[in-house]
């Protein structure tokens, strides 16, 4: 495919057809997105490849966390997971929740555990009164790529990161180091529907001239 073709039609697929996405497949995919940048060209990252069942319902189940409060927020108009904007809802209202499990995860044909070595990358911002999101320079390049590939191969998949909320618990589930952040879930697949044209803002809405407040560019 056309490379803009590839980045305007790359979307988010949660529903697969359960037709096989072969190892010779996936290795084109990764051997082609592993040219991802990396600061210093340190490639810290880690990808584990998961094809049992098992433990896709596992991961699946430890994506609840994350997604009840998510859920919970939506619903009382507060912006889910937010580091400004502190949780307003209770404990009973989070109970209240009924999770749908996560099915983009157990009918994909195979699951990517994406994580990034914290020993390698360079957090400028870990200094400043705010949450960093320097170090995921480190790692999202390569989860896009990965996810760019999968389009180019007839096939598809999403960044999930649910699961991150209860991140102690998948370390130990696949014996992830200490040393090592998870940094996504990507499940893989033959997309049901594929998207032909997705929606996003117009350049002139989201960037500007010089300043934060210069004139519209575009």
């Amino acid at each position: 495919m056309d490379t803009y073709d590839v980045m305007r039609t790359t979307g988010a697929v949660r529903q697969f057809t359960g037709e096989p996405l072969p190892d010779e497949t996936l290795t084109r995919i990764l051997d082609n997105a592993r040219f991802a940048p990396s600061g210093g060209n340190r490639q810290g990252t880690h990808v584990i490849v998961i094809r049992d069942e098992a433990t896709k319902s596992a991961l699946a189940d430890l994506s609840v966390t994350g997604a009840r409060r998510y859920i919970a927020q939506k619903r009382h108009g507060e912006s889910p997971w937010n580091p400004l904007h502190p949780m307003g809802v209770t404990d009973e209202d989070l109970a209240a929740v009924q999770v749908p499990r996560a099915t983009h995860l157990l009918d994909a044909e195979v699951l990517l555990v994406i994580c990034v070595d914290l020993g390698v990358v360079a957090a400028f911002d870990q200094d400043l009164d705010r949450i960093g999101v320097v170090a995921g320079a480190s790692v999202y390049p390569l989860v896009w790529n990965i996810l760019l590939a999968a389009r180019n191969e007839g096939f598809g998949g999403v960044l999930t990161t649910m699961a991150i909320a209860e991140e102690p618990a998948v370390k130990q589930l696949l014996a992830i180091p200490d040393d090592h952040a998870l940094a996504a879930v990507l499940p893989l697949g033959k997309p049901v529907t594929q998207v032909r044209r997705l929606t996003r803002k117009p350049v002139s809405e989201f960037v500007t001239r010089e300043r934060f407040d210069g004139p519209a560019f575009g």
